[in-house]
């Protein structure tokens, strides 16, 4: 079965083993994959960008609350009831 590798650079999982520092640095910033027996067993990736990734998601999940309660029902208030 093949299967889709979401990185443009891969390491064996033996190479990583060897020099887990190295393999992470070959990446540039960007995800590397792991492959062992040909095929992808993990990614891995700078702490740097696991925050920057993990920084993005929070803020589509603010969005899209901020989205939903924009669309909320309105309620009119006079500024001089309160």
């Amino acid at each position: 079965m093949a299967a889709t590798i979401l990185a443009d650079t891969v390491i064996s999982i033996s190479d990583l083993k060897k020099n887990p520092t190295l393999a992470v640095a070959q990446g540039e910033g960007f995800p590397v994959a792991v492959l062992n027996r040909n095929n992808p067993e993990f990614y891995c990736l700078p702490a740097e960008s696991y925050e920057a990734l993990l920084n993005k998601i929070e803020d589509l999940e603010l969005n899209t609350l901020a989205d939903s309660r924009a669309n909320q029902a309105r309620i009119n208030v006079n500024i001089d009831d309160l």
